[in-house]
């Protein structure tokens, strides 16, 4: 390395986007400081925690790769409220499938993704100790993973290439297996937590994610083969995940107190993440974007789930919804609703019956505008089963102690349990009848492909695994209560991003994309 501008990595990234693996950059992007210069004022413990802020704009926020595992699917969806939430049909299109390569937020969450990927592999340029380097491979591989997922082109730069030079380009099989092997690699020098860091047992989870989907990941995504040797892998993973289970809360899983969760694998931000190395997680964005402008704390009046997929719960489900005690709540006496809101709402400070900006009551119903679009009727900010899995943490207002969960234990039971049900083993039923005996939940008679995926939905629901768990079970391009047509093969990839094809000329569009 030469010449190093620090001040450039990021608007160099932007620029060509690709940038994942490289050791050694050659051209001058600057003279303002040398190699010796860069290393004595950067650290890789810094660029490690840049890596870590890096996945709020790559994976959390409300319009990035979490809202693209969810929108599509058939658990969430951003209807048009009058002048609100149209975005110029951002919402709209993502559920109802007709989106383009000019997608913004598609665009957006492609190019985040990459520039997580560079930020990982920087670190290892700065003599990292062997704990920061695997913490940084993880990360790179997780980044990979969600490129994999929603694009199936994983650019790839290996060392010593040029940043002039384009990058390599991964693609289905390939991909998978430099992820595999990577998260193979760095498990001995993982520590096993804290959960808020790369860890042990994430890379674990993230093999089991690898190992259940390859069978997706190798062919078209609509003809998927299950092969018994993965899907004993998935097993053999799940029983070295030890020392989580199941909390009979299940809410406090994502409660402002959630540091301390029984479940939590891996982890992003919350109110400690100063001690994290990590500056926030816009979790704030988990209530706000459903919840009505007179709660409190009061929200954009936005996405809602859907009836058909609210109708899947039975009445006793923990899951369903509950009035939530908890200690982040007790300065004010009272309490809030989680899980999924419908009805009459009451204020969270005094329990009296809110209004809507009308002064109309405010009942959320069943359903949405029918075609998501109607632009005038006067109910339109009251339509929509709400969702608040992550209740609010009143005391510290945009800065809550709510950690961004990723990875949790009773994914890990729902995947081992489906990987016995594809190898032709019944002992998967237990499983799931033992988490469904914790969520208050009736006993299953047997497991099925079907009820298996409603299990995952209804454990899992908007926690950004919906898309992934469609795509494998077959359903995603299914019609929907408010998608009313079959959609076409090609929404089991999203389009690369115009710009990117332009900065990149191995990247290729995706089939039906052209």
């Amino acid at each position: 390395m030469k010449f190093l501008n620090i001040n450039k990595i990021i608007l160099a990234t932007l620029i060509a986007t690709t940038f994942l693996s490289c050791s050694k950059l050659d051209e001058k992007l600057n003279n303002t400081l040398n190699k010796e210069q860069a290393e004595k004022n950067i650290t890789a413990n810094k660029l490690l925690r840049s890596t870590y802020n890096s996945m709020q704009d790559a994976m959390t926020s409300q319009d990035r790769f979490v809202a693209l595992q969810e929108h599509p699917s058939d658990a969430m969806v951003g209807p048009t409220r009058s002048t609100d939430w149209d975005d110029n049909g951002v919402w709209r299109v993502l559920h109802q499938h007709t989106w383009n390569a000019d997608h913004s937020y598609i665009t957006k969450s492609f190019e985040n993704l990459l520039i997580m990927q560079f930020n990982a592999f920087n670190v290892l340029n700065f003599k990292p100790t062997p704990v920061e380097a695997a913490e940084a491979r993880f990360l790179r591989a997780f980044s990979m993973w969600a490129v994999l997922e929603g694009w199936n082109q994983v650019p790839y730069r290996v060392a010593g290439t040029l940043l002039v030079d384009a990058p390599l380009i991964l693609k289905g099989k390939q991909a998978l297996d430099t992820i595999i092997s990577e998260l193979t690699a760095v498990i001995p020098d993982l520590t096993n937590g804290p959960k808020n860091r790369a860890n042990k047992n994430a890379a674990r989870f993230l093999l089991m994610k690898c190992y259940l989907n390859k069978g997706v990941y190798a062919g078209d995504r609509k003809t998927i083969a299950f092969d018994n040797a993965d899907m004993a892998q998935v097993s053999s993973l799940a029983d070295q995940i030890t020392g989580y289970s199941v909390s009979p809360n299940y809410f406090s899983n994502f409660d402002p107190n959630n540091s301390a969760s029984t479940e939590s694998i891996f982890t992003y931000g919350g109110g400690t993440s100063e001690n994290q190395g990590r500056d926030g997680n816009n979790i704030r964005s988990r209530w706000h974007m459903s919840m009505h402008y007179n709660q409190r704390p009061g929200g954009w009046n936005g996405f809602t789930t859907l009836a058909d997929f609210y109708d899947k719960f039975e009445t006793t489900d923990k899951r369903r919804g509950a009035v939530y005690p908890s200690a982040a709540y007790a300065n004010t006496g009272n309490r809030i609703n989680a899980g999924f809101l419908i009805g009459q709402q009451y204020d969270l400070f005094n329990d009296t019956l809110l209004n809507d900006t009308r002064g109309n009551k405010l009942i959320f119903s069943r359903n949405v505008a029918t075609n998501l679009q109607e632009s005038s009727p006067l109910n339109l900010e009251i339509t929509g089963i709400r969702v608040v899995k992550y209740a609010p943490d009143v005391s510290n207002g945009d800065n809550p102690n709510n950690e961004f969960v990723f990875f949790r234990y009773s994914d890990v039971l729902l995947m081992k349990a489906e990987a016995l049900l594809r190898s032709g083993s019944s002992a998967g039923l237990a499983i799931v009848n033992g988490l469904r005996a914790t969520r208050g939940a009736t006993a299953l008679s047997s497991l099925t492909t079907a009820n298996m995926i409603d299990e995952r939905g209804r454990e899992l629901y908007w926690e950004g695994w919906r898309r992934n768990d469609q795509i494998r079970f077959g359903t995603f391009l299914n019609a929907n209560q408010y998608k009313p047509s079959v959609s076409p093969d090609k929404c089991l990839l999203f389009p690369i991003p115009n710009n990117d094809l332009a900065a990149n000329p191995l990247l290729v569009q995706n089939p039906g994309y052209n």
